[in-house]
């Protein structure tokens, strides 16, 4: 009688046993167990085959993939902090930067000026080129993974300075070849932010050829476009446009329709987009969780007046002649720039951040409210704030629809980013006020939205953080649990993951992930911080070397 030999279970540096896995993709979630052995996953599924240094009972948690945050601003905050508390406390296990200014390609220039700009978080500028901001964050130590797109307009300003004119033809091929160097060093693509002085001096046919380079590497190009409200489909328009004629993937940045007069272009947006993604286009969008945008004062600005950067704004604004003006434009619906502020109005214009200490104790009061406290009206106040503060003045404006939300949240290619910082709750971040979406952005579209509300399923909400997105940014071995991936993992319990963050209260971290790893090392173990920072560049497509 034969007698079958017993397989004892092989090692694994971690095995999460027992959990419900959600492996990125669309298919339904099994039990499980899911094994690590250094940096990659090595088993997913199957139970008991594999023993454990570490083991982590899951039962009854959700097993994830870490999550993706499409639009990140912690370029500075890393740099302060490098554990990412906020975001890591919700399952973010990859930072993607570039919304049209990115860390490099910087001149020397660029670099003193950058410096000179510094105010809370303070650091000697060591990069010139993309790749090698993101090889600095890696050498001084992240706790995620870090990667980005480079900025249409930081290569026009490498080469045109603040001009409000378009580029030659010998300053536009050094523009795409500064394009082309920031692709092989690994950028995901080409981004754009067209609301913005100089970027919004870049005409159509620019941003076509910088496009181009990217496509040339199957890079993408992503954009806060032109105009997200009362000219919201022809900022549309010009997207498709670039995105047809120079043949790439493209996406819009953090897609709303804002102020009340347009909330019902949210349904034109998809129907557009709907078209021409069935004629083949690869268009997809990205959001944040809140009905509330932030960004500066020059949003309540005509772009004209900041022509040249913040010292000759704020110089043209000294001029009695030149503020006359500009008070009359800002009273104004425009075709030509976007005035958040009166489509939010002074009630609805929450002031966040100031470089100036001697304004900080305005923070979290809106502007009408800072208007009366001076006696002055809401515009001259603004004009007075931005003068007075050195800086363009952090702001929250309040600019959309719950409905609309909910309308976002259900398209199949919405991907999620908190478009913030990943700060703490301590030390200089406190000298703001940031938007909660800092702290809140995915686990409010977990519980508030998935959970509470049951705008979509939980499957699908996984897949959009995780596996959609990797898909869209073309990054290798991530965003999935799969053999041979890399171990970026989150635990969360789906019953109670949730934001506490508020716009009263911003600085409070979000609850119900439990777990993560980045690269196989543990970064929150038990709901705590540990301290690790294994996190590393993800490069692109087109980066010249490989990745193991």
């Amino acid at each position: 009688m034969a007698i079958a030999a017993c397989t004892p279970p092989q090692s694994a540096d971690v095995v999460i046993r027992g959990g419900t896995v959600y492996d990125g993709t669309l298919g339904e979630p099994v039990i499980g167990d899911v094994v690590i052995v250094g940096d990659r996953i090595a088993a997913v599924g199957g139970k008991g085959r594999w023993r454990g240094a570490v083991e982590i009972d899951a039962t009854g948690r959700a097993v994830a993939p870490g999550f993706i945050n499409m639009l990140s601003w912690a370029t500075d905050s890393l740099i302060e902090d490098g554990l990412s508390q906020a975001d890591i406390r919700q399952g973010v296990t990859l930072e993607v930067f570039g919304e049209g200014w990115s860390y490099g390609p910087w001149n020397e220039e660029m670099s003193v000026y950058n410096k000179s700009r510094q105010s809370l978080i303070e650091y000697d500028i060591e990069w010139t080129t993309l790749g090698e901001y993101l090889e600095f964050l890696e050498r001084r130590g992240v706790a995620p993974n870090v990667a980005s797109f480079v900025g249409a307009t930081t290569v026009r300003i490498h080469e045109l300075g603040l001009e409000n004119r378009a580029p030659s033809a010998d300053e536009l091929e050094r523009m795409k070849a500064l394009v082309r160097t920031a692709m092989k060093e690994g950028a995901l693509g080409v981004g754009s932010s067209l609301i913005y002085a100089p970027a919004f001096f870049a005409e159509t046919d620019e941003l076509i050829a910088l496009a181009r380079v990217a496509a040339e590497y199957d890079g993408m190009y992503i954009s806060h476009i032109r105009n997200e409200s009362y000219s919201l489909l022809e900022a549309l328009e010009e997207l498709i446009t670039i995105a047809r004629d120079a043949g790439i993937r493209s996406e819009v940045y953090h897609l709303k329709a804002a102020g009340q007069d347009n909330y019902s272009k949210i349904d034109e947006v998809a129907a557009r987009i709907a078209e021409v993604r069935a004629e083949g286009l690869e268009i997809s969008t990205d959001m944040y969780t809140y009905i509330a945008g932030a960004t500066g004062l020059d949003a309540a600005m005509p772009v004209w007046v900041q022509e040249g950067g913040y010292e000759a704004w704020a110089k043209r604004l000294g001029d009695p002649a030149v503020r006359k003006k500009v008070l009359a434009e800002m009273a104004i619906i425009s075709p030509k720039w976007e005035n958040l502020r009166l489509m939010a109005g002074d009630e609805g214009t929450l002031l966040s951040g100031f470089k100036n200490e001697d304004l900080r104790h305005l923070r979290g009061k809106t502007l009408k409210e800072v208007a009366e406290m001076r006696g002055t009206t809401p515009a001259e106040t603004v004009i007075d704030l931005v003068i007075e503060d050195g800086s363009r003045v952090e702001v929250i404006y309040f600019l959309m629809s719950e409905e609309n939300i909910r309308k976002k949240i259900k398209l199949p290619y919405m991907s999620f980013g908190s478009d913030a910082g990943s700060p703490a709750p301590e030390g200089v971040f406190l000298e703001f006020n940031p938007h909660p979406r800092a702290y809140g952005t995915f686990a409010r579209l977990l519980g508030k939205y998935v959970r509470d509300e049951g705008v979509i399923p939980l499957t699908e909400a996984v897949h959009r953080l995780t596996g959609l997105s990797a898909d869209k940014l073309r990054i290798r071995q991530r965003g999935y649990l799969r053999p041979g991936y890399f171990a970026d993992v989150v635990v969360f319990d789906p019953a109670t993951i949730g934001d506490l963050a508020t716009f009263e209260e911003p600085h409070q971290y979000s609850v119900g992930v439990e777990h993560v790893w980045v690269n196989g090392e543990p970064v929150l173990s038990a709901g705590e911080h540990t301290g690790a920072t294994p996190g590393r560049v993800v490069r692109g497509p087109g980066w010249r070397g490989h990745e193991d």
